[in-house]
């Protein structure tokens, strides 16, 4: 019962690793790519969407790779780290734009 309750858990985390990490890595990804597009003179609309058709295939990637990776606490460092470094650089080029 005990390896069938370890198994459950780190199935739950996998997929939270996959949601909830993914969300917070493409939201950083989105923030940065709006933020850079646009400081390299492109139109915010044509920013924006250019980031979003990109951050849903960037979605997809990383929430396969969030299930097939070796180490569960890798995933986890990366994709909230990641996502959270990505978001802080957007918001500092978002800062000096305006």
């Amino acid at each position: 019962m005990a390896a069938s309750s370890l198994s459950t858990r780190l199935i739950i985390s996998r997929i939270g690793a996959g949601v909830l990490g993914g969300y917070v890595f493409i939201w950083g990804f989105m923030a940065l790519g709006i933020a850079g597009f646009y400081a390299l003179n492109m139109p915010f609309h044509d920013a924006e969407s250019l980031s979003s058709m990109l951050g849903l295939l960037l979605y997809l990637v990383v929430f396969l790779w969030a299930f097939s990776s070796a180490k569960l606490s890798r995933v986890w460092v990366i994709l909230v780290g990641g996502g959270l470094l990505m978001t802080a650089t957007g918001a500092l080029i978002q800062h000096f734009l305006i």
